[in-house]
């Protein structure tokens, strides 16, 4: 019988013997090193090594006794409480404490290092398989320092194996309770305490999106994101872009976390929880070159194992090397069945009282109910809606009968947050403080569906849920396109079999994580003393202050690129108005008072005049950014409110003078049509530009010469009149003359399955609507191209 085998004769064809955690490091270790993914050595002890500890002074009988209690109806808690004493007060069998002292007086002679500070993990043997995630629920622990504590830790590893949270899910699953064996993996440890820690997944934990690779980080080891004591960093990349293997670090968001406490080495031993500093907590924990590592260790892994990967990684403070510690495959969101779109969506209107991550993409309703521990689960009602300062693993049988789950700490990447996507539980974590403001009893409302800000509303708000069977949409020749704005929600759309993003609004993404007018980073001085100080406030950290401007607007738009890689998105660059445009931050110094902005100072004409040309430079760079440097080469640039081919000249000429050259690089650039001069002068539009986007709205307004946001004249705006749909079809007769595309990006073939049928009889080559409507325009346009 062998006890003991090192990670480096372990692969994963050896569950059965050292668990799934095991062999996966096994497997990490002997297959994965030509790709430079580095693993810390150490040894597990096998399946039989267990089965010979619970063979000791009849203690596998004694265990079986007490899990049958569960039948009669014993309390979980008090019989998972006394098979845990009894592991506990057992002594492991000499054999075992022999060969376990002499790996690891091995192990230190490896690592040239007297009684070496180890990690000791437990490993079940029906532990992360694809169907199934037993992450968690046992225990591992860190800084074990020498053979006595190494002995106790790995007994209490074995006492672990019967956690109630454990016993609970096995017999929820259909596990035999005393089938599942215990691996015990000792690993040196990585010296994360004086670095950082955390975990990576080869998909997007909330949406599925299968097109990144989502990297959680905090200071210290990596207990406290696992185990949700903090709010860390998240780090989104690119992974086709990964794949593709080129130099760069394709991020597509950066998000720096609170990250008020990290873990550390404990003076005599395990570890403790410290404060961290003003410094650490407004700090990136880890650069683009670790990021860059991090996610291409994450492609090798998946490609390897052939399925989308949990994985859990540490960087050591002394060295500054990265290793990956752990990997499973993920068990959630890659689950079969997505072949129906299931959509939640708020009807009605609450005040919001808390806010933090969503976690799922579901709506929850009930009670609060507010505990200080699990050990309160006797006063918890079915239904109700549990909040917690913290949730963690041990949680599990009192989470599964929550509507909702609400807490004042966590990530979108700890176990707590893991087991609620598993239990189709909505969470909403890392709220800071849902313990402080939600009271016991109170009425409320979960909502996680409205992209990744979770938002806890009092009362009952009324909500509907839909379902497409997307796998039925039929193909059309017609591409039809989504219209996204907000780069949080875009990745929640992946599965809708669209060709490509329409338009996408630069203006969301200024007006929402922008939030300051670009003239005002370009010159502070003209600010007011108070704008001055929210615009030094908001962008701290950023010695440039513009690079603030073109880091976020950038981020926000490589995120739309990058939810329909490789098919292309239509960028629009910003068409705010003059009174949408002073309303930012530090925008009033920069802003005329326009009698009527509608047909005013916006879109191209102010690309090129000198009161915002720099403005638009950061435009440029930002997009440019996202191109050249993040790879998105998918990303068509757009100019809104083009009013003559003259004006045109000038301002592919200031996007050239920016990098942003048409033709270069593949780089093309669309024009809207939605001036009646768009439609005159089709031909000399074409021969200036790749592409035609008619925004219908515009169009229809200085068509017929009438304010669309007028209620007088609302009986007259008409989308369907002759003067509009022939003008529709001569730019479409136009363009295709000289190879161009026309596309439109209203919101009229959502609403109106006639008009639709026209532009698909008049030769459009797309249309783009909002993803609610998709299905359903989809569905219209194949009916059209088949003669209805």
């Amino acid at each position: 019988m062998r006890r003991i085998i090192p990670f480096a004769e372990l692969g994963r064809a050896d569950v059965a013997l050292v668990g799934g955690k095991n062999a996966s490091l096994g497997e990490l270790t002997t297959a994965l090193a030509a790709a430079g993914v580095r693993v810390p050595a150490g040894f597990a002890t096998t399946a039989d090594a267990y089965r010979e500890f619970l063979d000791t002074a009849g203690l596998g009988r004694h265990v079986a006794e007490q899990l049958d209690r569960l039948r009669h109806g014993a309390p979980l808690p008090e019989v998972g409480s006394a098979v845990r004493a009894a592991l506990l007060a057992a002594s492991l069998p000499p054999p075992l404490e022999e060969e376990l002292a002499d790996a690891y007086r091995k192990l230190a002679r490896s690592a040239r290092r007297t009684d070496p500070d180890v990690a000791v993990r437990s490993s079940a043997t029906a532990e992360d398989l694809p169907e199934a995630s037993f992450a968690g629920q046992q225990e591992t622990f860190l800084n074990v320092r020498g053979v006595p504590a190494l002995l106790d830790a790995c007994r209490r590893c074995y006492a672990s194996l019967f956690t109630d949270r454990a016993i609970d899910y096995r017999q929820r699953t259909g596990f035999d309770r005393l089938a599942v064996a215990l691996s015990v993996g000792v690993q040196l440890m990585v010296r994360s305490d004086l670095g950082s820690a955390g975990v990576v997944f080869t998909l997007d934990t909330e949406t599925g999106h299968p097109g990144v690779v989502l990297v959680s980080a905090a200071w210290g080891l990596g207990e406290t994101v696992v185990g949700g004591q903090v709010d860390p960093d998240e780090y989104l990349l690119s992974k086709p872009l990964l794949e593709a293997g080129t130099a760069r670090v394709p991020l597509l968001r950066a998000t720096v976390g609170a990250k008020r406490r990290k873990a550390v080495y404990a003076e005599h031993g395990l570890t403790r929880l410290v404060d961290t500093t003003a410094r650490e907590r407004a700090a990136r924990v880890l650069d683009d070159a670790d990021l860059g590592t991090l996610g291409r260790w994450a492609v090798a892994v998946e490609r390897h194992y052939g399925c989308p990967m949990d994985l859990e990684w540490a960087k050591d403070g002394r060295t500054g090397e990265l290793f990956l510690v752990q990997a499973r495959p993920e068990t959630v969101q890659s689950r079969p069945g997505t072949a129906v779109l299931r959509r939640y969506r708020i009807t009605g209107t609450g005040e919001p009282l808390v806010e933090g991550l969503a976690v799922g993409q579901a709506v929850g309703r009930g009670p609060v109910c507010a505990l200080a521990s699990p050990g309160e689960i006797a006063r918890f009602p079915d239904g109700a809606v549990l909040v917690a300062a913290v949730t963690d693993p041990d949680w599990e049988p009192l989470m599964k009968r929550a509507a909702a789950i609400v807490t004042d700490h966590g990530g979108r990447t700890s176990h707590a947050a893991i087991v609620s996507r598993e239990l189709g539980v909505p969470a909403v974590v890392g709220t800071g403080r849902a313990t402080a403001v939600l009271a016991d009893g109170q009425e409320v409302t979960v909502s996680c569906a409205e992209g990744e800000q979770g938002r806890v509303y009092a009362g009952r708000v009324d909500w509907e849920e839909t379902e497409t069977d997307l796998s039925a949409l039929p193909a059309t020749r017609t591409r039809v396109m989504l219209n996204l704005a907000d780069p949080a929600a875009a990745l929640r759309w992946w599965r809708l079999p669209a060709d490509g993003v329409g338009l996408a609004r630069t203006e969301f993404v200024v007006a929402h994580q922008v939030r300051v007018h670009p003239m005002a980073l370009v010159h502070p001085e003209r600010l007011a003393p108070e704008d001055r100080r929210a615009v030094d406030a908001l962008t701290d950290g950023y010695p440039d202050r513009t690079e603030y401007f073109v880091d976020r607007l950038a981020q926000g738009v490589a995120q739309l690129c990058a939810s329909r890689w490789p098919d292309p998105v239509i960028v629009r660059t910003s068409d705010f108005k003059t009174n949408e445009y002073a309303r930012l931050l530090g925008g009033r110094p920069f802003e005329p008072v326009e009698a009527n902005p509608m047909i005013g100072w916006r879109g191209a004409s102010r690309y090129y005049d000198d009161r915002y040309r720099e403005g638009f430079a950061l435009e440029c760079r930002a997009l440019r950014r996202v191109r050249e440097e993040t790879g998105l080469t998918n990303l068509v640039v757009m100019l809104p409110f083009c009013r003559t081919p003259g004006e045109a000249d000038r301002v592919l000429a200031e996007l050239a003078t920016h990098g942003l050259a048409r033709g270069a690089n593949g780089l093309k650039v669309y024009v809207m049509a939605e001036i009646p001069s768009n439609i005159v002068l089709a031909e000399e539009f074409a021969a200036r530009f790749d592409g035609f986007s008619i925004g219908s709205n515009d169009l229809t307004q200085l068509t017929l010469g009438v304010d669309r946001d007028s209620d007088l004249l609302s009986h007259l705006f008409d989308e369907t009149d002759p003067a509009v749909t022939r003008s529709v079809e001569h730019l479409v007769t136009a363009a295709h003359a000289a190879g161009r595309p026309v596309g439109l990006c209203g919101q009229r073939p959502s609403n109106d399955p006639e008009f639709t049928r026209f532009l698909v009889h008049c030769g459009i080559d797309s249309v783009s609507v909002a993803p609610d409507s998709f299905a359903a325009v989809k569905q219209c346009v194949a009916e059209a191209e088949s003669g209805g």
